[in-house]
């Protein structure tokens, strides 16, 4: 005998004793009414554990908050501490847009860019010696 053939004889006759089994002798029955036990004893588990749990979250937003009001209290005695205020943008300029890209394209064309003459007379002539071309 093939086991095809094996198979398609006894997958019928297992089916048949399984729902046997299973309907006539009640255990699905008991098998659901375990189940559903087993449920409900969770729910009130569960239930329990998010009691416990909200008194924890109401405490760690409560510290949060805490911890926030001291944040802002150190920033605003930082920023006393400094003296400057409102003054920190005090005259400064509105950059233009510009639709072209490079390296002075948010540079108004009439700013004259930061003064070097300083430098210039750190050096006062000797550019020269100081790049090694004498």
């Amino acid at each position: 005998m093939k086991a095809g053939e094996f198979k398609k004889i006894l997958k019928p006759l297992i089916k048949q004793a399984v729902k046997e089994v299973l309907f006539e002798e009640g255990i699905l029955s008991k098998v659901v009414s375990e189940v559903v036990k087993g449920m409900s004893s969770n729910l009130v588990v569960e239930n329990a554990a998010k009691e416990a749990i909200k008194p924890q979250k109401e405490g760690l937003r409560r510290q949060e908050e805490l911890l926030e009001q001291q944040r802002q209290a150190r920033i605003k005695k930082l920023n006393e501490s400094t003296n400057l205020g409102s003054k920190v943008f005090e005259n400064v300029r509105q950059i233009p847009e510009s639709t072209q890209p490079g390296p002075l394209s948010g540079v108004p064309a009439g700013d004259s860019g930061v003064d070097i003459t300083g430098i210039q007379n750190l050096a006062s002539g000797k550019w020269k010696a100081m790049l090694g071309n004498q």
